[in-house]
């Protein structure tokens, strides 16, 4: 039990750190068009993220491999329950991927207006998506007593879900605007902060309505677990540094927000992987749903020995690419 609790710990953490970085890759996504008047302004904030985007989507890879060798019940039941979302998730991590290759091929501007569009679309429906997949866990779905997923794609789509990938996209939007202001400069940052200032106001409050909607689905009490209290406290302060114009502590701020509200809801949803709302005794759990011992042992000495090679990796990529970019370095822009 103590590995799998390990395991659970650390898929918690994965998706935390899937929504961390790419949260603003997505935010930039959805924002790139707004925060330029020029195809200049626009390749400077996809550009923000250029070294990055690809790197940061592999976390949701890991998370996904992590659910499928320590929770295989876990994996096969919700993945079945999904499908149909999962692969309009998928085409929209491909027509991202794709966007952010094809854009600059033809110089054209109806080529690059038709790809800006596709990339948006792309990186609303991901965290949207994923979303309400999370929220849908807590919420629950109808399983029976042999961990089969009995009901139909209408079942994932809760009142609860629902608002949970609205609250995710937001959280996206306001992450990605804080960061275009911290990594640009001239007229793109002074635009990404002032968007920033209403998406934080908006996303604020929501989450703040969000936070003890999930305490009470998961049905844990009056007071919230401490990753809830903290994504309180890192969302007001967010919303104040965005509005004073601190790019840099903003950002941390909207990263602890990110990062403690996932942390949160897993913290509900333990002990629990996936509700039943058939019956609670058919709820998948850490316990009934968790690979072999011998299995947990092999991929725990795994993840401990490359997992912080893999952080480490990532934070010299990011001390790397640290620097401010400028419009101006794409003032003539040319098919690539």
């Amino acid at each position: 039990m103590a590995l799998a609790t390990f395991w659970f710990i650390l898929i918690a953490v994965l998706w935390a750190g899937f929504f961390v970085l790419e949260g603003f890759d997505l935010g930039v996504g959805m924002l790139h068009t707004a925060v330029a008047r020029d195809e200049a302004g626009r390749r400077a904030a996809l550009n923000t993220i250029g070294p990055l985007w690809d790197g940061n989507e592999v976390w949701l890879i890991v998370a996904a491999a992590a659910m499928f060798a320590a929770f295989p019940g876990w994996y096969a039941t919700m993945f079945s329950s999904y499908y149909p979302a999962l692969v309009v998730l998928l085409v929209g991590l491909i027509v991202r991927g794709v966007s952010f290759e094809f854009r600059g091929k033809v110089d054209s501007a109806r080529w690059r207006s038709t790809w800006d569009i596709l990339l948006i679309c792309g990186s609303l429906l991901v965290p949207l998506l994923l979303g309400i997949a999370l929220g849908a866990l807590l919420h629950g779905v109808p399983i029976d007593g042999s961990q089969e997923f009995t009901g139909d794609l209408g079942d994932i789509f809760s009142g609860y879900a629902v608002f949970a990938g609205i609250t995710f996209v937001l959280l996206c939007l306001m992450h990605g605007a804080t960061f275009i202001a911290l990594r640009t400069t001239g007229d793109v940052r002074h635009r990404a902060a002032g968007l920033a200032r209403p998406i934080a106001l908006v996303t604020a409050p929501v989450l703040l309505a969000f936070l003890p909607w999930t305490h009470s689905t998961a049905g844990k009490g009056v007071l919230p677990n401490i990753p809830q209290l903290l994504a309180v406290m890192a969302v007001i302060a967010a919303a104040f540094l965005v509005v004073r114009g601190h790019d840099g502590w903003a950002f941390a701020a909207t990263t602890a927000t990110v990062a403690t509200t996932v942390l949160g809801l897993f913290v509900d949803l333990y002990p629990r992987l996936m509700v039943s709302t058939t019956n609670s005794a058919f709820d998948l759990t850490v316990r009934n749903s968790a690979a072999g011992e011998y299995a947990l042992k092999v991929t725990s000495v795994v993840a401990v020995v490359f997992f912080p090679l893999v952080l480490a990796y990532q934070g010299w990529t990011y001390h790397v690419f640290r620097r401010r970019i400028s419009a101006d370095q794409f003032a003539h822009p040319v098919a690539e």
